[in-house]
Formats: C-alpha cells, structure tokens, sequence
C-alpha cells in the first residue's frame, strides 16, 4: 500500500475514533437526540444532491436509516450523555463485529469458526471486566445501552450485506433521510421542546463544529475515503486498521477529557481488541479442514 493511502487510512480511523470525544463535547450544550439529529441532517444535505440514490430497495434504506440513526447513534448519544466515559463506549460498541457474526449464524446459517468462539470469548471477558468495574462515570445502564447500540449496528450491517455492492457512501447518506424524522420525534418527545430550544441557542461555534465532525468528517470524509481504499486494495489491507478505532478512541479521551486508563481498562481493552484481532486474522491460521467449504 502506498504511503500515502496509509495515511489516508489512519486519518480515517483517527477521526472515527476521536468523534467520542466530539461526541461528549457536543453533548455539554446540545441534548442527545437533538444532537443526532442534526448529525444526519448535516449528512443527508447538501450531498444527497450530488450523489445519485443507491440501487437499492426503499425498503432496505429505511430500514439502516432507522437502526443506524435511531438504534445506534440514538443509544449511543442517550447514554453518553451522563451513562458511560467516551473512551469505554469506543471500546465496548466494537461488539458489533460479535453481534453481527452471530445474528449472521442464526439467521443465514452460516458456520462458526472455533477462532471465532475464542475471539468471542475474550471479548465478552472484556466486557465483564468493564461491568464488574461500574462507577460514576459508566453505569451498568449506560453499558446495556451501548451494547443494544451494537447490536443494533448489527442488525444494519446485515442490510448493507443484503444491498449487495453499493456505492457506501451514497447508501449512508440517502438512508440518513430515514433517520431525521424519528429522531426528530423523539427529540421532542424525550429531549423535550424547551431543551430543543434551549441547546440550540447555546450552541456556539464550538458546538456546530462538533456537528459538523460528526456529519462531514464521521460519515462523508470517513465513508467516503474508505469506500475509496477498499476498491483499490484487498480488504484484508484495510479491514485491520479499524481495529485502532478504540485505541484512538480510549487515547484521545484520556488525553483531551483526563478520562483516567487504571489497570482494569487496559484489562478490557486487550481482551476486546484480542478478540477482534483473533477474528480477523484467525481464519487464516486454521487447516483448510476446519475452513468453511465455498460453492
């Protein structure tokens, strides 16, 4: 891979993984889904002006519009708020790879690899880590939401699976169109009108920058550059550099919102990030015995 590609790369994982801490920023001025909502707004306009609908069925863009918009960043946002710290949330919604292997078995009957089952292990050992250690900055409310977060991000990977192959970035952006009007009625039903109002007059420069990470950056920069990288290198070059979402994740926090790393979130982090690590590249170590037979 060349340098530059690379970089581009990391840039990529580096923003994905800072946005938690963008994320908590914004939240100091704006309620959770006020904030949501204006993240897809932002995503789905101006650019669904300049990139053509995806071939792909209403059917299936309302429903990742809605499990994205509503399920994850929802859940994810609600319990940031006050729930879990933005460095534990980087880590523990990377569950998302487990919950998608296994809804994958359930629904689609597809085999489970043993590195699986042991890359499925460690991470759960994390996660129990991360339980056992609930304080008040992370709640066992705020994990059990990140975790529906992930499953929920889960069940919308099945649909992009389902879509086929699609321009990504032209499908995030259309299905954000799905996302706004629920979010803008839970918004209101939740947030409530007065804090709607309220949040939105405080927000500053600050507050609308942070949005705009959210909008540009997360999804157009971020979806954008890495549809670009996968159509131009093997997804095995690229795939595995997801893997420092969370380091960039729990390191930002800890060096920008003084979000404490002790002993057992180092704990936590190792055992999810070997587990990911093990699912990845697992498979490749196996005997071709054990591999799943391809038609």
């Amino acid at each position: 891979m060349p340098l530059r590609h690379f970089l581009l790369a990391l840039a990529v994982v580096a923003v994905w993984g800072s946005n938690f801490v963008v994320i908590k920023y914004a939240l100091h001025t704006l309620p959770p889904l006020t904030l949501a909502v204006l993240r897809f707004a932002f995503a789905l306009v101006p650019a669904c002006f300049f990139l053509r609908r995806p071939q792909v069925g209403w059917g299936n863009l309302a429903g990742y519009g809605v499990l994205i918009g509503v399920g994850q960043f929802g859940l994810l946002y609600l319990a940031m708020r006050s729930q879990i710290s933005p460095g534990l949330a980087s880590l523990v919604v990377q569950t998302q790879v487990f919950f998608t292997l296994l809804l994958a078995v359930r629904l689609r009957g597809e085999r489970v690899l043993a590195t699986t089952w042991l890359g499925l292990v460690l991470a759960a050992g994390g996660v129990i880590v991360i339980a056992s250690h609930t304080d008040g900055t992370t709640t066992w409310l705020g994990l059990a939401m990140v975790l529906a977060a992930a499953f929920c991000w889960a069940c919308a990977n099945l649909l992009t699976q389902r879509a086929g192959r699609i321009d990504m970035l032209a499908y995030v952006v259309w299905s954000s169109a799905f996302a706004v009007p629920p979010l803008l009625v839970l918004a209101l039903l939740i947030d409530g009108p007065q804090a709607v109002a309220a949040g939105l007059a405080a927000s500053d420069l600050g507050t609308w920058a942070a949005v705009l990470w959210q909008s540009v950056g997360n999804t157009l920069f971020g979806y954008g550059v890495w549809s670009w990288l996968l159509a131009r290198h093997p997804a095995g070059r690229i795939v595995p550099m997801a893997l420092l979402v969370p380091v960039f994740g729990m390191g930002s926090a800890s060096l920008l919102l003084g979000e404490p790393l002790p002993g057992w979130k180092l704990v936590a982090a190792a055992l999810v990030l070997a587990g990911l690590a093990i699912n990845l590249f697992g498979p490749r170590l196996l005997p071709a015995s054990l591999k799943p037979a391809r038609d």
